[in-house]
């Protein structure tokens, strides 16, 4: 754990709407550690998403500040690399020139030799080699989804943001993916923030998991994973794991207005 890379010092938002204000956030604080990997949970419709863009600087806090590596965030950063549930290719690049396109932004100096070696160095690690000149359409969603999160980081920014990346693949895949991105992290570390609606993808990927109020939404709890760095997906049928999840279940149920359930550990 490093000092803090992202800092959400009192932020508060509303969007304007037909009918007045809509209030998403509340005097929301948090604090990400460089080379932590924080995920955020929440009710849906809570401000999670709007959370991601106001640290990327794709808008401005009403009221509140965005730190990032120190410095204040006012505008959109080219240090900041994100990862959607759609992964958004270009259909018209192979895989390895979608994952380029970053360098080719951020760091249009660097030799073109080097470029390519930096993107298979990532397409190697998530098991895309030999898939390089294929098409986007070629590719299974979760392959796509791998080279979109080698995309994501192939310029090597200061956090890594992931709205629901795997949100839209099934099971299998979905969990395959979370066991890449672990053994990714482990071997390219970064400092990433993470916003799903799994419970136990929070559990699995992240070091500590912030759970959202409800709208307008603050941090209403965070807890401290501490699973070992080393870790596969077995470890989620641990019953340290099993007692992270009622915990972060409960704590959905409150930030909805609802009890408890009884009898949850």
């Amino acid at each position: 754990m490093g000092e803090a890379l992202i800092e959400i010092k009192g932020v508060t938002h509303a969007y304007q709407t037909a009918t007045g204000p809509l209030p998403v956030l509340d005097d929301l604080s948090l604090v990400v550690p460089e080379g932590d990997f924080c995920a955020v949970v929440g009710p849906s419709g809570c401000g999670k998403s709007t959370l991601t863009r106001l640290i990327a600087g794709l808008m401005k806090p009403d009221r509140g500040e965005v730190w990032l590596h120190g410095e204040r965030v006012t505008s959109p950063r080219k240090t900041v690399g994100m990862a959607f549930q759609n992964p958004v290719l270009l259909e018209w690049r192979s895989i390895l020139q979608n994952v380029i396109l970053p360098l080719e932004i951020v760091a249009p100096s660097m030799p073109r030799r080097d470029r390519i070696a930096r993107a298979e160095e990532l397409l190697s690690l998530v098991g895309l080699d030999g898939f390089e000149g294929k098409r986007p359409s070629e590719l299974s969603g979760g392959m796509r989804q791998r080279a979109s999160l080698c995309r994501a980081i192939v310029h090597k920014p200061d956090v890594l943001i992931m709205d629901e990346p795997f949100g839209a693949l099934d099971a299998f895949t979905r969990e395959d993916l979370w066991q890449t991105m672990h053994d990714l992290r482990m071997k390219e570390p970064f400092t990433a923030l993470l916003i799903t609606h799994d419970l136990r993808e929070s559990v699995f990927l992240a070091d500590e998991v912030v759970v959202l109020s409800g709208r307008p939404a603050t941090a209403q709890y965070v807890l401290k994973v501490g699973l070992p760095q080393d870790r596969t997906l077995d470890v989620l049928y641990e019953p340290r794991a099993v007692d992270m999840l009622h915990i972060l279940r409960d704590q959905i149920r409150i930030a909805q207005g609802r009890a408890p359930q009884e009898g949850a550990a």
